[in-house]
Parts: structure tokens; C-alpha cells; sequence
């Protein structure tokens, strides 16, 4: 249910997320920020709590985990978080694996965080490099061969992967699809073993195949369905002068129940008084993980390779030091140079055990900043 009737009771700003002066805004919505909203003009800062319980959320530097597939090639990536609509995995590759996966239960959506190298697919070869999203369709047959060590965060939809639908703006932004690589057709030779290895990435169970013959021996193909990868470097970020734009104009891709945006380096809000920070928000209706590429924030910076899951319902945002930091220095900034990855789910996600062990003291320090 929508209302058009916009209620005002008590001291509020004249806009929202302008001209706050001591008051913490606090935003209750429902679907994101695209539904129902109520602003709460707040005294303290709504984050300065201690939680007791499960749903409190999460934070690790993802370079403290350790998944198999980084000190075994045979070994596979590490899962992370699960709900019923998505699963969400760290792989830290450094050799080529002696057999291929085959996602069976989605797409896969992989962001590359370090590392360069290329997948072998069906459809042929793709080249990856920092900053990448490399799409795999589902039942796609692959293999990563990396040069190095590569660190990459896997977000398995269980639906299809999709553009959203273009808005005002047109099809072209926030970022052209023309300027995806798409493999040329390639047929991979064998090495002259007696069978190739193809394992099933499913949710529950576990299945192999194992083929005669090497199982990317694709002679052309043609069709709408195909991988391809994506750099975030030729995406368009969208922006406003006078005020701080919802998550939800910065959507990269979604899946039923699984969004995925990007926080990228843009000029910072010119307006005198307006808010350059996201606001206090506890995302009703969604679970939110942001996991923190590189960059910084009006000189402070970013924890490359720490992943955080604020949990619908429980407050978040960025802390009020850093938000009275922004004011006090906006003649001294004019950019926002963060890189941060968001994923936001329907369903909320389950961290597995290993996330939910102590954090380290650094990380504790980095989330606050």
C-alpha cells in the first residue's frame, strides 16, 4: 500500500537529507527505499548498540579466510552466506583446477576483487582482470586458470541473472551492455587424459560427470545466452548535486530475490548542507552485504577485502564521526572515491560458522571508521 499523503510532525528538516544540523536521520522503509518511508529525526546515533543473539550481523576481512581451492587445486570456494534464493562464496585461486564446474541450481554472478588470468567456457575464452564481473549462465561449463592468486566473490542466484528494466534515463545508463566481452568461439584441445572431470555446483549433494573427450570442445555457437564479463571501470554512476541518491539507482544486475549494485568514485553532493553520506537506515525488507573493493572516503580509506551483512531490521549506515568528518571538511572535498560492491536479498541470509567466528580486532577497528 502507497500513500500520496507525506505527514510531518515535530522538528524536521525542510527536505529530507538536506540541512540536518544535529539531528541523525533515520530512515524506516519498506522495499528497499522504493516503498513506504518514514524519516526519524533522532537525538543519538541509532547504531551505538550492543547485540545479543543471532540476527546481528557480520563483519571479516575475507583475506583471514582460507578456501580450499587456495591451498589445493582440487579443492572448491568457500561459502559464505546462504538463503533460499542465493548463495554467496570467496574463492582464492592461484592454480588451475584438474576439472570443470557446471553450475546447476543458477547463474553465478563473479566479482573480481584481485587477481588476472581467464576462464575457459563453452562459448569459449574470457580474460579477467581487477574489477571485473564475469556472468555465468547456468548448467555453463567452465574452468578458471588464473596467473596468479586471484580473489574472487562468487553470488550464485538460484533465478536468472537480468539487466533491470531502463528507466527515464533510457537502456544505455547506468551503463551500456554493448560494452560486455563475449567469447569467441574456441575449441579447448585435450591433454590426453582418459577422462575429463566436470563437477555439478549444486546446493545440496554432490554429483561428477566425467567425459572421453575434453567437455569444451565447442565448434561455434550462436544465440542470447552466452557469459560475459564487465568492468566496473565502464560503468556510469549517476548522481545529484543537491542531494545523496538511494542505493537503489546504482543497480548493476538482479535476480528474483538478489540485487547486486555498485558504489563508485563520483562527485561528491555541492549543495551547502545537503548530505553526502548514505543516512541511518534498517532496511526492513532486505539483508545487506557490502563488501569494500578499494578507495576512499573524503580521505579516510577504505578496508579492501572486508564483508559486511547488516541484517533487515538492525540499524546501519555509516558511523556519525565519519558523517560530521564529511561536513567539516566539504570545502576541502569535492569526490566520493569509494568502491564498494553491494548485494541486497529478499530472504535473510544465514552466515555459515566460519563467518561467524570472532572477529579479529582489526576488523573491529575498520568497520568503524
Amino acid at each position: 500500500m502507497e500513500s500520496f499523503i507525506q505527514h510531518r510532525k515535530g522538528r524536521t528538516p525542510r527536505q529530507v537529507h538536506r540541512d540536518l544540523e544535529d539531528l541523525k536521520d533515520d530512515e524506516l522503509g519498506r522495499y528497499g527505499f522504493t516503498g513506504r518511508t518514514a524519516h526519524l529525526y533522532r537525538r543519538n546515533d541509532p547504531t551505538q548498540f550492543r547485540a545479543v543473539g543471532t540476527h546481528t550481523g557480520v563483519d571479516r576481512f575475507v583475506t583471514e579466510l582460507t578456501p580450499t581451492d587456495q591451498i589445493d587445486p582440487s579443492g572448491e570456494p568457500l561459502l559464505m552466506f546462504y538463503n533460499d534464493d542465493c548463495r554467496i562464496s570467496l574463492s582464492r585461486r592461484s592454480q588451475a583446477a584438474p576439472f570443470w564446474f557446471r553450475p546447476v541450481d543458477g547463474d553465478e554472478l563473479i566479482f573480481v576483487h584481485e587477481g588476472t588470468g581467464h576462464f575457459e567456457t563453452e562459448f569459449g575464452r574470457l580474460s579477467y582482470r581487477p574489477g571485473d564481473y564475469v556472468y555465468i549462465p547456468k548448467g555453463c561449463t567452465y574452468r578458471q586458470i588464473p596467473d596468479d592468486q586471484s580473489l574472487l566473490l562468487i553470488i550464485e542466484a538460484v533465478d536468472e541473472y537480468r539487466v533491470p528494466e531502463p528507466g527515464v534515463l533510457g537502456r544505455f545508463f547506468p551503463f551500456d551492455s554493448s560494452l560486455v566481452a563475449v567469447p569467441e568461439a574456441e575449441v579447448f584441445e585435450g591433454d590426453g587424459r582418459e577422462e575429463y572431470e566436470v563437477r555439478f555446483r549444486q546446493r545440496e549433494g554432490q554429483t561428477t560427470l566425467f567425459y572421453p573427450f575434453h567437455p569444451l570442445d565447442v565448434e561455434g555457437w550462436r544465440g542470447d545466452l552466452f557469459p560475459f564479463t564487465f568492468n566496473l571501470e565502464d560503468y556510469d554512476v549517476i548522481t545529484s548535486e543537491s542531494v545523496h541518491l538511494p542505493p537503489t539507482v546504482h543497480l548493476f544486475m538482479q535476480a528474483t530475490g538478489v540485487y547486486v549494485m555498485n558504489f563508485l568514485p563520483r562527485p561528491a553532493e555541492a549543495r551547502k548542507g545537503a548530505e553526502r553520506l548514505p543516512w541511518f537506515h534498517r532496511n526492513t525488507d532486505f539483508d545487506e552485504i557490502a563488501f569494500f573493493h578499494g578507495g576512499s572516503m573524503f580521505g579516510i580509506g577504505m578496508p579492501p577485502g572486508l564483508i559486511s551483512h547488516a541484517p533487515q531490521g538492525i540499524h546501519h549506515g555509516i558511523p556519525e564521526k565519519a558523517r560530521e568528518r564529511s561536513r567539516r571538511k566539504f570545502d576541502e572535498f569535492d569526490r566520493v572515491e569509494w568502491k564498494v560492491i553491494a548485494i541486497d536479498t529478499r530472504r535473510r541470509l544465514i552466515a555459515t560458522p566460519v563467518m561467524t567466528e570472532s572477529a579479529s580486532a582489526e576488523v573491529q577497528e575498520e568497520a568503524q571508521v
